[in-house]
């Protein structure tokens, strides 16, 4: 099995995305299913779960809690805070000390487990400064509740101030073939402090796995719609789609599927990346893992690289609203 690095932690290289299971994408699977889906994980090599709080406000934590309680010396567990259910059962923004205490022991029963290995902040709270939110996750650490600390969709200065307050293992942000942001700043900052990067959304929202059903068959909670991501948008995303026939061909030249070339590409970027696909099927996550046998030669990284990107791509990631909100965008 093909392992990499995350602060003290030797994981497998493709970690498995939570999500899935429990929001985002329409019909959510029955809990029995889910929790085949995790323990077939751990039996297929996935060692690296990711999960959060606010993962159906409770409930993707549950499931873990629920079905791997006896196999949690098998993988390395991380989860975020820094976003919560608020008095109105919506989810919200909040870096104040003692939300995040509050949240990192709820999700400690949720989890059903002692500690949590990574920790998130989830989300830069612009109304607390981040070294008082990544100081009050330090507590945690000192306190044996918490292992390692990670931020989340974070810029690069922003960064260098968490690291300096506690040591940071993981940023986590969107990274993928059409998502080229970290590559402004993040990448070089996170080689620089060695710190590890953790791709979400890999498979570009489904759209590199050549299976994307257009905007008008999604459901109506679907985040590709409530969101309002514009390169779902049908006029975006028929151009878009041509994208596919000769990144198809790509991945046929190659031996293998289009979401194991996704996630073979990222994979290249640097030995320090470890991107986490999420799905809430077997048959896909199965797949998913066969990326870390694939290696791809810097030709076919460069054509990839010149077919696929931000220029290529019509539509931002989000609506203007929300990215200005996001703190890595700032970089």
């Amino acid at each position: 099995m093909t392992t990499r690095k995350i602060g003290p932690f030797e994981v497998s290289a493709v970690g498995l995305g939570c999500m899935n299971m429990s929001m985002g994408y329409g019909p959510l699977p029955e809990p029995e299913y889910a929790g085949r889906l995790l323990n077939t994980a751990l039996d297929c090599g996935y060692t690296f779960l990711d999960t959060a709080a606010m993962y159906g406000l409770g409930h993707n934590e549950e499931l873990i809690g629920k079905f791997l309680p006896s196999r949690r010396n098998e993988y390395t567990l991380a989860s975020k805070c820094g976003i919560f259910k608020n008095a109105e059962g919506k989810s919200e923004i909040n870096g104040h000390p003692d939300v995040l205490r509050q949240t990192c022991e709820g999700s400690l029963k949720r989890l059903n487990t002692e500690v949590i290995d990574l920790h998130y902040l989830h989300r830069l709270d612009p109304k607390i400064p981040i070294e008082e939110s990544i100081g009050a996750l330090s507590r945690l650490v000192e306190e044996g509740k918490v292992r390692t600390l990670g931020v989340s969709e974070i810029s690069s200065d922003s960064l260098r101030r968490a690291h300096a307050t506690h040591p940071i293992t993981a940023v986590q942000s969107e990274y993928s073939l059409w998502t080229r942001t970290p590559e402004r700043k993040m990448l070089a900052t996170c080689k620089e402090l060695g710190i590890t990067f953790v791709p979400f959304s890999p498979l570009a929202r489904q759209f590199l796995t050549g299976k994307c059903p257009p905007s008008t068959e999604f459901a109506s909670d679907d985040i590709r719609m409530t969101n309002s991501r514009p390169r779902f948008e049908p006029e975006n995303f028929e151009q878009n789609q041509k994208l596919l026939a000769p990144y198809g061909a790509i991945a046929e030249r190659t031996g293998c599927t289009m979401a194991q070339l996704a996630l073979a590409w990222l994979l290249a970027q640097g030995e320090n990346i470890i991107p986490i696909p999420g799905t809430k099927h077997i048959e896909y996550m199965q797949e998913n893992f066969g990326a870390t046998e694939i290696q791809l030669d810097a030709d076919t990284v460069q054509e990839l690289d010149q077919l696929i990107n931000e220029d290529t791509v019509l539509g931002r990631r989000y609506h203007d609203t929300l990215m200005d909100n996001i703190d890595s965008e700032k970089d």
